[in-house]
């Protein structure tokens, strides 16, 4: 699906990634860790086409990302970014049939396949009556919400989420997560999020990467990661580790 081989990126003199190597398979999720500056905001956009690398390759499905066309990779790869322009007086449904763009629909010529793909999206995520409420009305949480039913209505096969869950409250912070993890395992998609809640990650990732001054610092399941050697090089805390009551998965708890 995604393969990622020794992924270099520089800046003048400065090294911002180096040597990344790792592969999202299909129906997976990857979280990607780090503390702020560590490099991976910088990954995703590499990720999906938009810097160029000083060295390495980044393979979608077997074939070099340079050689796809950018609405190649609008219809492959869909991006939840950190930051988003959503504050433009439009509707819902008209932002997240803006989705829609790379399957070729345009504002009033939209198929009912595009209308259907936006309703349902908005439906998941929670949004459903939403439809006419315009963007620059909306709370942090529910712009949010709107921009992961954008992601969604892509029908692309990777997802790659920049902390999709800030502004959300605790059980959309669940909903967002659980509705990737769905996504991959009944559709066979693939997505890497950005997350700095190391517990929801736990919960819902089947791979962790800890990015540390722009390398690899750590990669594998929750329980070989989320130790206290790696949290406390990467973040600079101590945590107590434990097991979830009720998924048994990895829980972290900073020692304040």
């Amino acid at each position: 699906m995604l393969k990622v081989e020794n992924v270099t990126i520089k800046y003048e003199d400065a090294v911002i990634l180096r040597d990344i190597s790792f592969e999202l398979k299909p129906g997976k999720v990857i979280a990607l860790l780090g503390a702020n500056g560590a490099g991976k905001t910088t990954l995703l956009r590499a990720l999906n086409g938009l810097l160029k690398m000083t060295g390495g390759t980044i393979l979608l499905n077997e074939k070099p990302l340079g050689e796809y066309s950018r609405s190649e990779i609008a219809r492959k790869i869909a991006v939840v970014a950190q930051e988003n322009e959503t504050r433009f007086p439009i509707n819902v449904l008209e932002f997240v049939l803006s989705g829609r763009f790379a399957h070729g629909a345009a504002f009033g010529w939209e198929s009912e396949t595009d209308l259907e793909c936006a309703k349902s999206a908005l439906e998941m995520c929670d949004l459903a009556g939403y439809e006419k409420r315009l963007m620059n009305r909306l709370s942090g949480g529910e712009r949010q919400r709107a921009v992961l039913a954008r992601s969604l209505a892509t029908e692309a096969e990777i997802l790659l989420l920049d902390e999709p869950t800030a502004n959300l409250d605790l059980s959309h912070q669940a909903l967002m997560f659980e509705l990737v993890r769905s996504r991959c395992s009944q559709s066979n998609y693939g997505a890497i999020v950005i997350t700095h809640d190391l517990n929801l990650a736990s919960e819902f990732a089947d791979e962790i990467i800890v990015l540390r001054g722009g390398g690899v610092s750590a990669m594998g399941t929750a329980g070989e990661v989320l130790t206290d050697r790696v949290i406390g090089e990467a973040f600079g805390v101590k945590v107590l580790l434990d097991k979830h009551p009720a998924s048994g998965k990895v829980r972290v708890t900073t020692v304040y």
